[in-house]
């Protein structure tokens, strides 16, 4: 029989670093999926997951036990990632995602057969989303990830971004509305 998160949380606060250690390797992939959705670079995305997981070790008292554990750090995760892109503005980096081997699927759109046209297509609409989504606020852009690319109920999303659900619900609308007009005009031009 496996042991909740709850039991290894359990046992990591009485100084079990091996009950840590497997809360980090249930959590850490989802949330370097969350991190790079968020900061669109994978470097920055490994260092939140870091940042993360060191926060919750060190704030492992604080925790209550009514929460999910699961949440909690996913909330953690969502405060260090927009700390991160938080400060790249003020930097005035450039939030372009790098060219790596690793590709978000999310934003790759499969072909059967990639004609040239269709590779273009494909290349400007990746684009596109991804300028749109530097252009979402931090709550639009976290609800929206958060719910879907992670697939999270607007309950869940309401507990990480620690509003209303009516609020994430409504930060989850915004975001599509804008994703939509972003590119409404490439729907425009490939029918």
């Amino acid at each position: 029989m496996e042991c909740t998160d709850l039991e290894f949380v359990t046992r990591a606060r009485a100084g079990d670093t091996d009950a840590y250690r497997v809360l980090v390797e249930r959590h850490s992939r989802s949330l370097f999926r969350l991190a790079f959705r968020m900061t669109a670079n994978q470097q920055d995305a490994e260092d939140v997951v870091q940042e993360s997981l060191l926060r919750a070790y060190k704030q492992l008292a604080k925790f209550d036990e009514r929460a999910s554990f699961g949440t909690w750090l996913y909330r953690i995760a969502v405060n260090c990632s927009l700390d991160l892109v938080r400060s790249r503005k003020r930097r005035n980096e450039h939030m372009a995602p790098e060219d790596s081997e690793m590709e978000d699927p999310v934003l790759s759109l499969p072909s059967q057969a990639p004609t040239p046209d269709r590779m273009a297509m494909s290349g400007e609409v990746r684009e596109r989303v991804a300028d749109a989504m530097k252009e979402l606020s931090a709550s639009e852009r976290t609800a929206f990830v958060l719910r879907h690319f992670e697939g999270m109920c607007i309950e869940d999303v309401s507990r990480v971004l620690g509003c209303q659900p009516g609020a994430a619900k409504h930060s989850v609308f915004r975001a599509v509305q804008k994703l939509r007009r972003a590119l409404e005009p490439l729907v425009s031009t490939a029918r």
